[in-house]
């Protein structure tokens, strides 16, 4: 389960560097950054502008910042990553404590040599 839940964050990491490494592409069409041309960027490039990006890594997602304060995250991380890290996370951690826990019992009802 932990390494489940480690590919799973891993795959939406690589989603994020893949939107780092458009946003940080420079050239023609670069103003405003690709990634953050979601549904409904035009409004938000008019007035008052996409301004810059930020990565969040837990949830994991790219971040366009605008002008005035304002945040919103793109689809550039599929939306299955979040919740499938969670969930395989926390049954991971379950698991080894229920293992631990195995463990011990089994341990104190083995006789003293």
């Amino acid at each position: 389960m932990g390494a489940a839940a480690v590919a799973v964050y891993v795959w939406g990491l690589l989603h994020v560097a893949g939107a780092v490494l458009a946003a940080e592409d420079g050239g023609t069409d670069s103003a405003p950054i690709r990634p953050c041309r979601t549904p409904g960027w035009q409004e938000w490039a008019r007035d008052p502008g996409i301004t810059g990006y930020t990565v969040s890594y837990l949830p994991v997602r790219f971040v366009c910042e605008t002008g005035d304060g304002g945040r919103y995250a793109t689809g550039h991380v599929p939306r299955y990553v979040n919740p499938a890290f969670f969930c395989l996370a926390v049954a991971a951690v379950a698991l080894a404590g229920t293992a631990a826990l195995d463990t011990e019992r089994r341990a104190r009802r083995r006789p003293a040599v």
